[in-house]
C-alpha cells in the first residue's frame, strides 16, 4: 500500500507556473505507474498526465501539452507536475494516482491509491 500526499498548489495569474509534488510513502514506490488526474467544479475527474506502466513513455490530454511535464525521483519517492503558461480553465483540484494494474493510463479506474488533492487556481 501507498500514501499520497500533494503540495504546491496556489492562486497563480494566467501564464504563470506552479510546480505540483506528490510524495509517497513506502519502499516500493518504483514499482507504481503515477498519474495526476484534476477535478474543476461540477466536472468529472479528468486525466491529466502519467507515465506508462513500463515507466518509459509519458502521456498528456491534449490541453496541456506543450505546457505541463511530468517527472518523477525514485530516489525522493516523488512524482512532479510543471505546470507552465497557466491558464483559468486549468483551474481544479489536482490529485496524484498510482496504479500496478496495466491498460489505458488515461482511465482513473485502474489507479489504486490516490493524494487528497491540492487546489490550483488561475486567474485571468
Amino acid at each position: 500500500q501507498v500514501q499520497l500526499v500533494e503540495s504546491g498548489g496556489g492562486l497563480v495569474q494566467a501564464g504563470g507556473s506552479l510546480r505540483l509534488s506528490c510524495a509517497a510513502s513506502g519502499r516500493t514506490f518504483s514499482r507504481y505507474a503515477m498519474g495526476w488526474f484534476r477535478q474543476a467544479p461540477g466536472k468529472e475527474r479528468e486525466f491529466v498526465a502519467g507515465f506508462s506502466w513500463s515507466g518509459d513513455s509519458q502521456y498528456y490530454v491534449d490541453s496541456v501539452k506543450g505546457r505541463f511535464t511530468i517527472s518523477r525521483d525514485n530516489a525522493k519517492n516523488t512524482v512532479y507536475l510543471q505546470m507552465n503558461n497557466l491558464r483559468p480553465e486549468d483551474t481544479a483540484v489536482y490529485y496524484c494516482a498510482a496504479r500496478t494494474k496495466r491498460g489505458n493510463v488515461y482511465d482513473r479506474n485502474l489507479y489504486d491509491y490516490w493524494g487528497q488533492g491540492t487546489q490550483v487556481t488561475v486567474s485571468s
